[in-house]
């Protein structure tokens, strides 16, 4: 059986959020673009209640995720809760579309103060700038008010953009907004366009790929960090050996030269470097993962903290993927226990999982971030941004299990094209 549309993870998707106000037109628009109804549409403010998404796939982007979100101009408790997701979704938007509605009730506006018609779109709008989030404005329900145009003047005049003039209702300016959406795409590729490998293998190089199949291996197919650095290496046309932990002495013996690259797993670590040939390069999935989607030098920083924490302090280690917890898990178990042997018992360690992840980092001394193959690179660059202006070292699970086995200068890391190259020794 061939593959589909949802075999593609949705960290490998371009995540497009729309924001506006309620009933601004949010959810027709985004059903306008899909050509489906996804999101529920009514004319009573606040009926989109938590983030909506559909994985789909535009010609031009490829595969993407549409994300719906609630008004920004929501209230009450409920309305707050509505709001802090819709944050969420701009922390993870790859592109943006912030959408104005050019209704009778929008036109009523025109009454306002001219610096404070689109105070709360203008704030937003900073927001998603400020995460280096492309924004394109749309300026929805044209085909219900005559001076649509002129409403725009006043969008650019205020904002700096000129809005597309766009009705969900007749689909006039759907087109206009897809070849924007492409446009945008393209550019945020070309200049955030990175590998998971780097420059650590190439064409014609062996890597050796060293996957212990133990009780986290899903049964019957690999965990998704190891599909997607197996599909790059052979894009690569690298001569990529596949082998378990305790066979890797005879796939070594077949191969006529050591390979370039070893690629393990973080867990056998310590084992792996004592089997591997001295010309061989070594470096684990997660560690991988960490210059990929992160920001490997502040975790690299963050790993050698460790040995400055005390039985006082509080570790947080945040999973992304939320999982039933298995007996050598991870983060639940191994990391916990390989900290506080080298601490001492009395050290606190705090867990959370999915987007659970808290605004105040200051009760802990260090953050430890897993691989975070199930978000995508901007979702998780926000977290490491939240911990470097709150000055609360981080790492990865990966980086800190080298550090903590003692081998964290002997691993490679330069593995993303828009890392700084590893220091020479």
């Amino acid at each position: 059986m061939g593959t589909t549309l949802n075999d593609t993870p949705s960290a490998n998707r371009t995540h497009i959020a729309f924001f506006g106000r309620m009933n601004s037109g949010k959810s027709s628009l985004l059903n306008a673009l899909a050509g489906q109804d996804i999101s529920i549409v009514s004319d009573v403010g606040g009926t989109t209640t938590d983030l909506v998404k559909k994985p789909m796939e535009i010609h031009g982007i490829g595969p993407c995720v549409l994300v719906d979100t609630a008004g920004f101009d929501d209230s009450g408790t409920l309305g707050d809760s509505r709001v802090a997701r819709a944050k969420q979704a701009a922390q993870l938007a790859d592109l943006a579309v912030l959408v104005f509605a050019a209704d009778v009730q929008a036109a009523a506006s025109d009454t306002a103060k001219p610096q404070n018609a689109f105070a709360e779109e203008k704030r937003w709008y900073e927001l998603l700038r400020k995460s280096d989030t492309p924004v394109i404005f749309v300026l929805n329900k044209t085909d219900q008010n005559g001076q649509a145009a002129r409403q725009a003047e006043r969008i650019a005049a205020e904002l700096g953009q000129m809005p597309l003039l766009v009705s969900a209702l007749t689909r006039a300016g759907v087109a206009d907004l897809k070849a924007a959406l492409v446009s945008a795409a393209a550019q945020q590729m070309e200049r955030t366009a990175r590998l998971i490998t780097g420059n650590l293998a190439g064409k014609g190089d062996t890597v050796l790929l060293v996957m212990p199949q133990d009780i986290q291996a899903p049964r019957g197919r690999l965990i998704l960090p190891q599909v997607q650095t197996l599909r790059e290496l052979l894009d690569k046309k690298c001569l990529t050996v596949c082998t378990t932990t305790d066979q890797m002495e005879q796939a070594l013996a077949v191969l006529k030269e050591p390979p370039k690259l070893i690629i393990t797993d973080s867990q056998v670590f310590p084992a792996v470097y004592e089997k591997k040939p001295p010309q061989s390069r070594l470096t684990s999935f997660s560690t991988l993962f960490a210059a990929y989607k992160g920001d490997i030098d502040y975790y690299v920083q963050g790993a050698r903290e460790i040995a400055a924490l005390t039985e006082q302090d509080c570790v947080l280690i945040a999973e992304c993927c939320t999982h039933a917890p298995l007996d050598e898990d991870i983060g639940r178990v191994k990391l916990p226990r390989l900290l506080r042997k080298k601490i001492g018992e009395g050290l606190k360690v705090e867990l959370v999982s999915g987007t659970d992840f808290p605004h105040d980092l200051s009760p802990y001394r260090l953050v430890i971030q897993c691989g975070a193959c199930m978000f995508n690179r901007k979702y998780v660059m926000a977290r490491v941004n939240a911990a470097k202006s709150q000055q609360v070292p981080m790492t990865n699970y990966g980086v800190a299990i080298a550090y903590l086995s003692g081998i964290l200068d002997k691993i490679e890391w330069d593995s993303a094209r828009e890392q700084s190259e590893r220091p020479k020794k």
